[in-house]
């Protein structure tokens, strides 16, 4: 064979190979290399909207954390606040309580003083009268009784 021929041949079988991979071969390859493509930056794009769905997400997190913790801040002072209230009130009602059993025990103690006194005054009136009940005893004497009653009858 001639060398010419051989390169002749061989160059025809190297189109017909380029026309059957153009033709059958490579649109394939292409379609799934843009189907490829395609993916990628499909998922490229939906990775970029999920970062900025998530720095959203972020923003929104942070903001209801800054609004309840200032929510938290504020029902701490509130309950605080409450708490004094009650604290004082409680204080104000012990307070008055405590006026009240101070004044029912002033008046309960000068009660048991004028009883104290009626009853120190029962007794005097009682050792009075005993005394001169005695001494009425010790000193009455007939004869005096009797020189007095003349006396007074005189006198009459």
């Amino acid at each position: 064979m001639n060398i010419n021929s051989t390169l002749f041949l061989q160059a025809i079988v190297f189109a017909i190979l380029v026309w059957f991979t153009m033709k059958f071969v490579w649109p394939p390859i292409t379609k799934a290399l843009d189907e490829r493509v395609q993916k990628i930056s499909d998922g490229l794009a939906a990775a970029d909207k999920a970062k900025s769905e998530l720095t959203s997400a972020n923003q929104r997190v942070e903001a209801e954390l800054t609004k309840s913790r200032t929510e938290t801040a504020s029902r701490l002072a509130d309950a605080d606040r409450r708490a004094q209230v009650i604290v004082e009130e409680a204080k104000a009602r012990a307070t008055e309580e405590g006026n009240k059993i101070v004044a029912a025990a002033r008046a309960e103690a000068e009660q048991q003083t004028v009883k104290a006194r009626e009853a120190l005054r029962e007794q005097v009136a009682a050792l009075a009268v005993k005394g001169a009940e005695q001494i009425l005893r010790k000193e009455v004497n007939a004869g005096v009784h009797a020189d007095l009653l003349n006396r007074l009858q005189t006198e009459l």
